[in-house]
């Protein structure tokens, strides 16, 4: 019997369930870092987070399909956490449910759930909340080592805002001499930065894409193809302007970029299916990402980017064919 299904589509006795445990099991690590740096409030936020966005899908799958819930399928559990990464870890609790909301009722349950939703649901709730509360979420603590309770938090600003205020013209000879420069590499690297509390850790998110590579969960075209074009130009206008503004390594170590990257863009409802359509898909990610921020108001530009090219998916998709199983041609409209 055939049965026709919406996406994600895999010719594997894998099923939906096992990959999303999957991409929990590579979150994890980000979880972990986040809990190091920012303690009690980074577990608030994510707990609060999960536990939402779960009751809500139940919520709408009993009362509002009424169908069997689908929380089972752990999807919800993993669009709780990638919120919560996206948020600082003191966002309130009221507003990090609100986030909930849009993600999962707004974004995903009301275009049909799992498989059928346009934009990626974590982003759309991260982006609503942004647009509606942006103090609360540009308010980042700063990060203090196995401190749990983090009684005497303290605010900072994340490395893009720092950029964002230094000119063009500044070179890192000039800017190493300011008070209050940048973070050390290593500091970025390892997470012991200000910014959204899943975001921060790169040695952390690279261990969860590592992880997501060897149990073939993502290919690394649509990781390797976002970073590798947003680096080449940074570097390009690092090396004609001299710039600290576009050092390659602070910039991709900095903000939601791996985050995005790793396990947003790489989302298969949202993401093409074909591997050149996910090569055209990363580089228009990474070319926006660059552009929103170096040349628009926000310091930052992940998620627009990965929204506006969720947005092009399906023409991407209809452009750039698949090949048929078990042929060399390549698919044709009828």
């Amino acid at each position: 019997m055939l049965k026709v299904s919406t996406a994600p589509h895999f010719y594997s006795p894998v099923d939906t369930r096992s990959i999303m445990l999957n991409v929990i099991i590579a979150l994890v690590p980000a979880g972990l870092a986040a809990l190091v740096f920012f303690g009690l409030n980074a577990l608030i936020t994510m707990v609060t987070s999960v536990a939402g966005c779960v009751v809500m899908e139940y919520l709408v799958c009993r009362y509002w399909f009424k169908v069997p819930s689908t929380t089972s399928d752990l999807s919800a559990v993993i669009t709780g956490l990638l919120l919560a990464y996206n948020l600082p870890c003191n966002m309130p609790v009221w507003m990090t449910l609100i986030g909930c909301f849009v993600a999962i009722v707004v974004a995903k349950m009301a275009f049909g759930g799992i498989g059928k939703n346009i934009f990626n649901p974590a982003l759309v709730g991260r982006v609503f909340l942004f647009i509606s509360f942006p103090i609360q979420m540009t308010t980042w603590l700063k990060p203090k080592i196995f401190d749990f309770l983090n009684v005497d938090a303290s605010t900072s600003a994340t490395t893009l805002t720092l950029l964002k205020h230094i000119d063009s013209s500044t070179s890192a000879t000039m800017l190493s001499a300011k008070e209050g420069g940048l973070p050390q590499y290593w500091d970025m690297f390892i997470g012991n930065v200000g910014g959204s509390m899943g975001e921060v850790s790169a040695a952390a998110l690279l261990l969860g894409l590592l992880w997501m590579l060897y149990k073939k969960v993502i290919t690394w075209h649509i990781p390797f193809f976002y970073v590798g074009t947003f680096f080449m130009l940074n570097f390009i206008f690092w090396l004609s302007t001299d710039s600290q503004v576009f050092d390659p390594l602070t910039q991709i170590l900095s903000g939601g970029l791996l985050l995005g990257a790793i396990f947003m863009a790489t989302d298969y409802t949202t993401s093409p299916m074909s591997v050149k359509g996910k090569i055209f898909f990363a580089v228009g990610c990474g070319v926006l990402t660059f552009v929103i921020r170096n040349y628009s108001s926000y310091p930052e530009g992940v998620s627009f980017a990965i929204l506006i090219m969720n947005a092009f998916v399906p023409l991407i998709d209809m452009t750039c064919h698949s090949r048929i199983f078990g042929t060399g041609k390549k698919q044709k409209e009828k």
